[in-house]
């Protein structure tokens, strides 16, 4: 398996960060996420479904927003998509944030792998 895509990112308290990632859950794949660090540090939210009719077997992009919560943590976000009746197969593509959350504006994202 590929070695996740990492982003680094300076939150500050009360911003927040998009992440569109592509859905395929026509092929029973869905997202999941997991905080570590201060995990306080940051909230995750799952943008609601688009209203748009979409043709069965399409990709649909989903967005999650991270918001920086309390200034002064750092979190780790590992988004996952995976197939739930086979927790042992490895992720079909992950992602990582690693944010940290400062007391005013941000510079935002910055680096990847």
């Amino acid at each position: 398996m590929e070695a996740p895509e990492v982003r680094r990112l300076a939150l500050g308290a009360g911003e927040s960060y998009e992440v569109r990632l592509a859905g395929r859950g026509a092929r029973g794949y869905v997202w999941t996420w997991q905080v570590t660090g201060d995990a306080d540090a940051v909230a995750v939210d799952a943008a609601p479904s688009p209203p748009v009719a979409v043709p069965p077997g399409a990709a649909v992009e989903l967005v999650y927003t991270v918001r920086g919560t309390r200034a002064g943590g750092r979190a780790r976000i590992r988004f996952a998509q995976i197939r739930p009746p086979y927790p042992q197969e490895a992720p079909y593509e992950e992602l990582v944030l690693e944010v940290e959350v400062t007391p005013g504006r941000s510079a935002g994202p910055s680096g990847g792998a």
